[in-house]
């Protein structure tokens, strides 16, 4: 394997010049900057990372954490983050987190990490705390933790929701149900939150027998509409937590031969690619999740080059997306 010293044996510097001259320091020669260069790209180096932010104090990793690599929600999250990171002249590290996983804030320090984007945080948490005490700066992206505070970038659910379950009751559904997110996300909160609020105002509720909660994904999803079809008199509308979890919905109601929307309506929120699928055509709560991941990478970047600033908190607004899986109640 190639390694600096090598680079170093060729170029005729020292080995700690080639660490500098990689990472553009200001105190080493253009000249000997492009020597080193050269030198690099003919036996095909390539500097790591965590050797290089130790060596020089500085590092442009930057983590993403995320719970589950198969729901959909976190990869459409990766590429728009990952770009804009690049621009910024930082690079994505992904991170998946469990309970069986090491500390947080130990991994960050195994991997040379500068800063993290958590994505999958629950109000109970203590990894932000954990973060915080080590002096790890991180942005929190789609989910908040109260007891810490940090620069956030979030999606107000009020006017998407509202929107939805107002036209939801101009087709005539009195009777809904949910299958929403945990109660321990700040996501699945508020959600669930507006929903009751915007349906209080219109004397509506949501019945106790007709909610359900769980993880965001598909499995939820399925069983939740399981639950609720196999009660025997079902919602006439479900609202689901988030668009995977309407997937898992859906795939449980044609499982069951019990037509969508005319026997029960559903839908979901986040409005992912697969959610306008001509075979899908899911009705759902839409935002800009490019402009939310991109804003996640501006804000951790702008946290690691002013450390004292005060925090912000930016919010994305949301909107319904009416197509096929609403419509008017049965019967």
């Amino acid at each position: 394997m190639v390694t600096s010293r090598d680079v170093a044996r060729l170029a005729g510097v020292s080995q700690p010049t080639v660490s500098r001259a990689l990472s553009d320091h200001p105190r080493v020669s253009e000249a000997t900057k492009a020597r080193v260069r050269e030198a690099a790209k003919a036996l095909g180096y390539a500097p790591n990372a965590i050797g290089r932010a130790l060596s020089t104090g500085r590092s442009t990793r930057i983590g993403l954490v995320v719970t589950d690599l198969e729901n959909q929600f976190y990869t459409h999250l990766v590429a728009p983050l990952h770009r804009e990171l690049e621009e910024l002249g930082h690079e994505l590290v992904l991170i998946t987190e469990s309970a069986s996983s090491a500390s947080l804030a130990e991994r960050v320090a195994a991997y040379g990490l500068a800063a993290v984007v958590l994505s999958t945080t629950t109000t109970d948490s203590i990894q932000p705390a954990r973060l915080r005490d080590r002096g790890v700066p991180f942005v929190y992206l789609n989910r908040t933790a109260a007891s810490i505070d940090a620069d956030s970038v979030t999606v107000d659910p009020e006017p998407g929701l509202r929107a939805l379950l107002e036209d939801a009751i101009a087709r005539g559904h009195r009777r809904f149900g949910a299958v929403f997110g945990p109660r321990n996300t700040s996501t699945g909160e508020l959600r669930e939150q507006v929903a009751r609020t915007v349906l209080d105002e219109h004397g509506l509720q949501l019945a106790h027998r007709d909610v359900l909660h769980g993880p965001f994904d598909f499995a939820t999803g399925h069983a939740g509409m399981t639950t609720l079809l196999d009660g025997g008199d079902p919602p006439t509308l479900v609202l689901f937590g988030n668009d995977v979890v309407a997937l898992g919905g859906l795939n449980a109601a044609v499982e069951r031969g019990v037509a969508v929307p005319g026997v029960v309506s559903v839908a979901g929120f986040d409005d992912l690619p697969t959610s306008g699928w001509a075979l899908v055509r899911l009705s759902t709560v839409a935002y800009d999740l490019d402009a939310v991941a991109r804003e996640a990478a501006r804000l951790v970047v702008a946290r690691l080059e002013e450390p004292g600033s005060e925090f912000r908190h930016v919010v994305h607004p949301t909107r319904y997306v009416a197509r096929a899986t609403i419509g008017p109640p049965r019967s």
